[in-house]
Formats: C-alpha cells, sequence, structure tokens
C-alpha cells in the first residue's frame, strides 16, 4: 500500500509538471519566471526532478520505494546545486560553440539541427562525466554519513567503482546523452534548462541503477571473501 501511494505521487508530480509545459498560459508564466528568475528556477527544476529520478532508479533496482534513512534533504540539495550550475553551462557551450562555428572550425552553421548536435557533443564530452563523478562524489558522502560533516574527499573518491562509472555511466553519454542533448539544444534557451531538469530523471535513475550494481557487485565480492 505504501509503495503504491509513493508510485501515485510520483506519477502526480510529473504529470503536473507536463502538464504546466503543455498548456499554453501556464507555458508562459513559467517561460518568464526562468528569464526573471534563471537560477532559482534552476535549483527548483533539476531538484525536485532529479531527486524524483534518482528514487526511481532506487525503485527500479530494489523493487521497493526507499525515503528513509537516505537523507532526501541532502540528495536534494546536491541536484538543486547542479541546477544552478546547469543554468550557466548551457549558455556557456552553445555561445561558444557559435563563436567556433562563425569561424568556420567546425561545419554546420545555419544547419540548426548540426547546430544543436555541436553544443550537445562538446557539453557532454567536457562536462557530462565530471558533473556525474561529483554527483556519485557527493552521494557517496551521504551514504557515508551526510555531506554537513567533516569527511575525507580523497577516501570518499576512493570508494567509488570506477570501473561501473565507466562502464554504465561514462558509456551512456554517447548512446544516450548526446542525442537528448541535441534536443535539448534545439529548443528555445529559456526552455533549456527544464529540459535538463527532465532529463535528470533519466540521470537519477541511471546514477541509482550504477549505485546500486556497484553495491550489489561488493556485496557478492565480500560474501565470497568470507567463504574463502
Amino acid at each position: 500500500m505504501k509503495d503504491n501511494l509513493i508510485t501515485m505521487c510520483w506519477v502526480i508530480i510529473l504529470a503536473l509538471v507536463l502538464a504546466i509545459l503543455i498548456c499554453p498560459r501556464s507555458q508562459e508564466v513559467f517561460r518568464q519566471l526562468t528569464i526573471a528568475y534563471p537560477y532559482l528556477m534552476g535549483f527548483i527544476k533539476v531538484g525536485l526532478l532529479g531527486t524524483m529520478g534518482e528514487l526511481l532508479g532506487g525503485r527500479i533496482v530494489t523493487g521497493k520505494w526507499k525515503l528513509k534513512g537516505v537523507r532526501l534533504a541532502e540528495r536534494f540539495l546536491v541536484w538543486a546545486a547542479l541546477g544552478v550550475v546547469f543554468t550557466v553551462i548551457f549558455p556557456i557551450f552553445s555561445f561558444g560553440v557559435d563563436g567556433i562555428l562563425a569561424k568556420g572550425l567546425i561545419q554546420g552553421k545555419g544547419t540548426p539541427l548540426l547546430e544543436a548536435f555541436w553544443k550537445s557533443f562538446f557539453m557532454n564530452m567536457v562536462f557530462a562525466f565530471p558533473m556525474m563523478s561529483f554527483h556519485r562524489l557527493t552521494d557517496t558522502a551521504i551514504d557515508g554519513g551526510g555531506l554537513f560533516r567533516k569527511w575525507n574527499i580523497p577516501a570518499t573518491f576512493r570508494q567509488i567503482d570506477w570501473d561501473n562509472m565507466f562502464k554504465l555511466v561514462g558509456l551512456a553519454i554517447l548512446w544516450f546523452w548526446i542525442p537528448a542533448q541535441t534536443v535539448t539544444f534545439s529548443l528555445p534557451a529559456e526552455f533549456r534548462v527544464m529540459s535538463a531538469a527532465l532529463l535528470a530523471i533519466a540521470l537519477g535513475i541511471i546514477m541509482g541503477v550504477a549505485k546500486k550494481i556497484s553495491l550489489k557487485k561488493n556485496e557478492s565480492a565480500g560474501f565470497l571473501a568470507g567463504r574463502k
């Protein structure tokens, strides 16, 4: 019953977000708020949807929703902080790629789809994996006792399953993120962070699944070591 209630709440929240984007009147309000308060809107959008994606990733792997003991507020803050970063990152790569297109350093100027592809390509090749590694670092710190404590960054860094990160999270840049963000860069500028927020659900799922696979691998390794 509890799982069904959480599932219903999750679906309702996502449906409300989509309704806001689809309804012309609310869409215009959303657009104006994004223009007027870009950082605040990035904070809220990615914070909410990224956390939803991470919770769904855990639900997919374990079969149950887990809310207690996961320090949900801290996870929200990490996603929200990334939302603020996204607000700056999208213009950086958009204007930067426009500049190198104008200089003829890469081909595609005047072809909207190709321009969007190059923006997505450079953003993902330069920014995506460091960003996801930062998220995994903070996630590991939260699991180890929380963000708001004295914690050893190098030791936390070494706890990360980097083999899993490169194979699952890193390769997703090629097969998922570059195509998905090509669509994002095809949208008007004020809707790009919202698109990133919706895609944060997918990112949360990928990161959540990667984390669970890593935990299961560690548990298996520990079990086999205990039998020796």
